[in-house]
């Protein structure tokens, strides 16, 4: 195998097979575009082709605006015309009475495998990018001023008929008990890293008044006195704004993240847990907003897809849509809580070497984005779904909703009934429904990384990375070996063996068990043992493994003592040299050893 090109006629192939048409002509046509259009033509055309099925699944027929960039026969296009024909109506266009959800399962994988694989945007499609988040920070600031006293007044009702009791928990929480901080993993605009982040010596003036930096950056006060004089409490005009990038997301467009100033995304850290937390102790709450598991979304929407009931809606640049003045409004009964999260809001973001002044509450990287964002979705679907009921919510509404109403980010369930009034109300507040990634009026519904099409899981198993070409391309390795073993879970046999033959060219690829540390195959005929281990009497083979090198960063003084008393739970720290060494990986190399089969 050679090349994604190569890739994708295998599976076309194995797809033609399982649905019984031929698929001669489709492989000259893949091969004819790939030659004219490049890469961009596994990344970028085919999944359009795949979009465009998923509207005709949804609206119950194929029009003209659909498939486009390919010719037709009668009503259908000729390209994968074979499994298009098991779908639809090739003369009329219309969704056949009983589609084959083979065809639809396969139609899928072939054109979106490769729609979210991980490779650098031109330099055109990030500058695009940047711009586009310029202009989504302009229409916050327009949709801000069009809010009126009339909604303002019913979103405030709504969070209070909503979250009153928890909002009320966490403002005693900070006003009398303050927060425990935590820092992330991640990466921070001020580029501070790993241990280093135990000894961090800015803070912002917004912060000192609510979270005085003696108190949170030493574990006692006679160490802050000791070792915090040197602390700069920057003033409003001098903090450090965040740093708009780019991750990669599509080969059409980038992914913009923002990295918040390590003190600020320290205490944010301490506000989400204790978010999480009385969030989870609320039975109601619990049940209709989530951000730490998928699943619950992922069985509604198989349910709506099964019943028509329930809808799927997705909104687009949700994250930045989220105005500051809509979490003001959400918190505006709490002074406390609103206090501690306005001082850990950045005010400014460096996009591309540019300082401008943010409207929006905050960019994905803010650890209090999802939350808030989940919150003030839920806020306004029910305010939707109260004018679609043309009376006020009680709790007793909002009780019956359970089950029916679920927000996870920016993926929303909502009962169908009511998808027209809370798409309009999600839209007055400023935020884009996303109409090609949005379900009720067909049996096609998806959410949170899972496609239904009448309760029958058709999602598919997706392509992450170039493939590799030798040991030292580690990522593309990792990443290949879990595509393959995720085509061998899904049944597709035919291309998971052409990729063995792949990765066994590059490392040993022995069978192991899915909970081995070592880059082996998944098969349902078990693993392999080359030795026991005589100590541990259990079996091992030799194969690949990753090895991380962890940057040297020690840490000791004020700083270690901080670090264990800020660590969450009983146990002791994973990493016994985690003061002598901390950070993300500098380097990762393949190795190979005897390791444990499962």
């Amino acid at each position: 195998m050679k090349s994604l090109n190569h890739l994708a006629l295998i599976i076309l192939d194995e797809l033609g097979d399982e649905c019984h048409v031929s698929t001669t002509h489709d492989r000259k046509t893949v091969m004819s575009r790939y030659e004219n259009e490049g890469l961009s033509f596994l990344t970028i055309t085919l999944p359009k082709f795949g979009k465009s099925l998923e509207k005709g699944l949804d609206q119950g027929f194929v029009d003209h605006a659909m498939f486009a960039g390919f010719s037709r026969h009668r009503g259908l296009p000729r390209f994968l015309g074979g499994f298009l024909d098991l779908i639809f109506d090739r003369d009329t266009g219309m969704l056949l009475d009983v589609p084959s959800i083979e065809a639809i399962r396969s139609l899928r994988q072939f054109c979106l495998m490769f729609a979210k694989i991980k490779i650098e945007c031109s330099s055109e499609r990030v500058d695009r990018a940047f711009d586009k988040y310029i202009k989504c920070e302009q229409s916050v600031k327009a949709s801000d001023a069009q809010w009126g006293i009339e909604s303002m007044t019913q979103f405030s009702r709504i969070v209070s008929l909503v979250f009153g009791n928890m909002f009320s928990r966490i403002d005693r929480k900070i006003h009398y008990e303050g927060v425990i901080p935590k820092h992330s993993s991640g990466s921070t605009a001020d580029r501070v890293r790993g241990n280093a982040k135990y000894t961090i010596n800015t803070w912002t003036e917004r912060m000192e008044r609510v979270f005085p930096h003696m108190e949170y950056l030493a574990s006692s006060f006679s160490l802050a006195l000791a070792n915090l004089d040197g602390v700069d409490v920057l003033e409003p005009g001098r903090e450090i704004p965040v740093k708009v990038i780019t991750v990669p997301k599509t080969l059409d467009s980038p992914r913009i993240i923002a990295m918040e100033p390590t003190a600020v995304q320290y205490v944010q850290q301490g506000i989400l847990e204790m978010i999480v937390e009385e969030i989870s102790r609320d039975d109601i709450l619990k049940n209709l907003i989530d951000w730490s598991s998928q699943i619950p979304n992922q069985d509604l929407a198989r349910l709506g897809s099964l019943t028509g009931e329930l809808a799927t809606l997705d909104l687009s640049e949700a994250s930045d849509r989220v105005s500051n003045q809509h979490v003001r409004r959400l918190l505006a009964n709490f002074p406390s809580f609103a206090e501690a999260v306005d001082a850990t809001r950045s005010r400014k973001a460096d996009v591309n070497g540019r300082v401008i002044r943010l409207a929006k509450f905050a960019s994905m990287g803010s650890a209090l984005c999802f939350p808030m964002e989940a919150m003030v979705f839920l806020t306004v679907i029910l305010c939707g779904i109260e004018n679609a009921l043309s009376r006020r919510l009680t709790r007793r509404d909002i009780i019956s909703l359970v089950g029916r109403v679920r927000v996870y980010g920016d993926d929303i369930i909502i009962p169908v009934d009511y998808a027209v009034a809370v798409e309009h109300e999600l839209e007055a507040y400023g935020f884009v429904v996303n109409v090609n990634k949005s379900f009720w009026t067909g049996k096609f519904r998806e959410s949170c990384g899972k496609e239904y099409y009448d309760g029958h899981d058709v999602s598919i198993v997706k392509v992450r990375s170039l493939l590799p070409t030798s040991r030292q391309s580690v990522d593309e390795v990792v990443s290949t070996v879990e595509f393959r073993n995720h085509l061998y879970r899904a049944g597709y046999w035919k291309t998971a063996a052409a990729l063995d033959n792949l990765i066994e060219g590059i490392i040993p690829f022995p069978r192991v068990a899915e909970t081995s540390p070592a880059l082996g195959r998944f098969s349902f005929l078990g693993y392999e043992t080359h030795k026991m281990d005589k100590d541990l009497q259990r079996p091992l083979v030799r194969a690949a493994k990753v090895q991380h090198r962890i940057p040297t960063d020690r840490l000791d003084d004020y700083g270690a003592l901080m670090k264990y008393f800020l660590k969450r739970g009983d146990l002791p720290f994973a990493d016994e040299k985690h003061l002598q060494q901390a950070g993300r990986p500098v380097s990762s190399d393949i190795i190979y050893r005897m390791v444990p089969s499962y």
